[in-house]
């Protein structure tokens, strides 16, 4: 008997039962992966009360993470299939490794891990540039049972040594530099200053020696990756708890205490299993390609746990979207390596697009192997939606999620059934969520109404279950607001066909005379200019009005005219598309925003330097020399007078 009725959609049908049954769904789910014990409730709410919302998927049971990420492939006699492909433009190198040869190599760094003293729980600090080891590294703790806390490499030693005081590393494992294209990040020298500054000291650095930019080892404290792993005794695979912890990942941009999101084991690789056939479309031992960092969550759950778990061939990429040598650098990993599918940030086809409009570059590569073009990490504009689509010929699926839930919330999710696209939209809300748009008094607000979208309790496996070693703030930072809700921390609305579009940060929707408007509406006008890179929309403050929004924008190359011309367009195209009521009247032409180096742009910071507010430089900028040519330009317009 099936679920379906003639009317109803595989996907609605998907998403009814999810909602309907969710111990159901999900324990079919989990069948796909060995377990060493069987679960004894697949959604386990015993202690669930109105105050503590903790709520966890598979408790009884028993697996282990690595063993179903590596050597259950091994053990399936796909051993000599690809796991993992490191492409190195800025080394000008590749290296295939094979799901054996990882098996070997994250079983020896677990020998060396236990050598040192590191067993089940205990916690070690990966700060590492993109390289295979860093996925070794994250597999071997996982392998033994201690949980992983991967810190962006080239972090600042400010920003590791509060990560180690909070996770209080036995172990820290390192690369001796990070490579960008036109410079060498020595990685040794923050290691050394954020251990100093720390209050908690490790026992030990694991350092991986880079010939690009070697480093001195401290004696009886660090070790050399090559030769300890090369003596180790290889280790099998430590049965953990399903609810034990996998891995901590602290939230970018944190100020003061950052919040260490807690993954655990068995409700995660469900999650990612589930995810890779259902959302991305994927089959085992096909090529899937996140472009993104082991630094973020997209890294953990899609450069290495997700592709994986489900069998594929995962690619590590070492260079930029642009400049590595040019805007023809994804093109020719698809082609070289025969991606299937391609998961990464608008930001990087804004920068693709600004530098090759004309999509010239692609002419040159052969990417028909590629089925679907997946964006996330910040609002994809349509222009670049359609861009990206026109030019490649394939689906491009907008979709949304947070590193607290490890993967997406909503998504178009083509494994299942893919629907029509609209652009601007992450399209419907991915079975397991219970997605819902609230007013601030906690009601339901209309189809097509912006209010904050929350998630009703409880969220599907893979999503946090509390922060590490803080459920206080875990309650107040996301279940507080609205007791029985995730605050998602995004405003949005769901239109009548059920299709979610998430406007902004509710730290975003700015109060122009009283009217609630959204910068993510505003922005996506401006982008869809044709002479418009990227843009950003921020609201300053206004004694007359609260506050008015200010538009920054980014020119394509070779636009001969200035903010003089266009900048009338823009405002003209505002008016039109939004109404007089946004009162947007002002542009300003930049030669680049300041963004995280996970590409989101910081208009919250830009915010504060046009009011005057102090600000503190984000640790996750990217460039912060961008920020001194923003205040230039805004003092210059008039504003950012302290």
């Amino acid at each position: 008997m099936t679920d379906q009725s003639p009317t109803q959609s595989s996907y609605q049908a998907e998403y009814e039962r999810s909602m309907r049954d969710p111990e159901g769904f999900w324990g079919e789910a989990a069948e796909a992966l060995h377990w060493d014990r069987r679960w004894e409730r697949v959604l386990d709410d015993s202690r669930v009360t109105p105050d503590a919302p903790f709520y966890h998927w598979f408790s009884g049971g028993q697996l282990n993470t690595c063993f179903n990420a590596v050597d259950r492939h091994v053990e399936q006699g796909r051993g000599d299939q690809p796991a993992i492909i490191h492409d190195s433009p800025v080394t000008n190198s590749k290296t295939v490794i094979t799901y054996a040869e990882l098996k070997d190599q994250v079983a020896r760094l677990a020998g060396v891990l236990r050598g040192v003293g590191v067993g089940k729980g205990d916690r070690v600090i990966v700060y590492m540039p993109m390289v295979p080891e860093a996925a070794v590294a994250m597999l071997a703790c996982a392998r033994i049972g201690a949980i992983h806390s991967v810190v962006f490499g080239g972090f600042s030693a400010r920003e590791l040594a509060t990560r180690i005081d909070d996770a209080k590393p036995k172990v820290m494992v390192a690369g001796s530099c990070g490579i960008e294209p036109n410079r060498i990040v020595a990685y040794k020298p923050l290691l050394d200053a954020a251990i100093e500054a720390a209050a908690h000291k490790p026992e030990h650095c694991i350092i991986l020696q880079r010939e690009q930019g070697p480093c001195d080892l401290i004696p009886g404290r660090d070790l050399d990756w090559a030769s300890t792993v090369a003596d180790a005794t290889p280790l099998d695979c430590v049965p953990v708890e399903a609810t034990d912890p996998l891995y901590i990942l602290y939230t970018s941009g944190t100020t003061g205490q950052p919040k260490g999101v807690v993954r655990d084991n068995g409700g995660h690789a469900v999650a990612m299993t589930w995810s890779m056939k259902n959302i991305y479309g994927m089959a085992p031992g096909e090529v899937f390609w996140a472009a993104s960092d082991v630094g973020w969550v997209v890294g953990h759950s899609y450069i290495v746990y997700g592709p994986l778990l489900y069998g594929c061939t995962t690619i590590f990429y070492e260079g930029k979207p642009v400049g590595t040598p040019d805007a023809g650098a994804f093109w020719r990993v698809i082609e070289e390596h025969g991606v299937s599918v391609l998961f990464t940030a608008p930001t990087a086809f804004r920068a693709i697009k600004r530098d090759d409009p004309n999509a010239e570059h692609l002419k040159r590569y052969d990417t028909s192997k590629m089925r679907a073009l997946f964006l996330a990490g910040e609002r994809c504009d349509p222009d670049t939606l359609a861009w990206a689509g026109d030019n490649l010929g394939v689906p491009v699926v907008d979709h949304w999620w947070q590193t607290e839930t490890g993967w997406a919330i909503a998504a178009n999710c083509i494994g299942i059934e893919p629907l029509p696209i609209k652009p601007g939209s992450p399209t419907k809300a991915v079975p397991g969520y219970d997605l819902q748009v609230l007013d601030d008094q906690g009601g339901p607000v209309a189809a097509g109404d912006i209010g904050r979208i929350m998630i009703k309790l409880p969220m599907p496996p893979g999503c946090l279950p509390t922060l590490w070693n803080n459920d206080d703030r875990f309650i107040q930072s996301y279940m507080s607001v609205q007791p029985g809700y995730y605050l998602s921390g995004d405003a949005g609305f769901i239109d009548e066909d059920g299709y979610l579009f998430v406007m902004s940060r509710i730290d975003d929707i700015i109060n122009v005379a009283g009217h609630r408007l959204s910068t993510g509406g505003m922005e996506a006008v401006l982008s869809s200019h044709p002479d418009v890179a990227e843009c950003a929309v921020i609201g300053v403050a206004d004694q007359l009005k609260g506050e008015l929004p200010l538009g920054l924008v980014v020119l394509k190359a070779g636009v001969g005219r200035g903010v003089e011309e266009i900048g009338p367009e823009l405002v003209k195209l505002v008016r039109e598309q939004i109404g007089p009521v946004a009162a947007f009247k002002t542009v300003l032409v930049v030669e680049r925003l300041p963004k995280t180096r996970s590409g989101k742009i910081l208009r919250g910071t830009m915010k504060s330097i046009a009011d005057g507010k102090e600000y503190r430089v984000p640790a996750t900028i990217d460039d912060p020399a961008i920020l001194a040519e923003i205040e230039t330009a805004l003092s210059k317009a008039g504003y950012a007078h302290h």
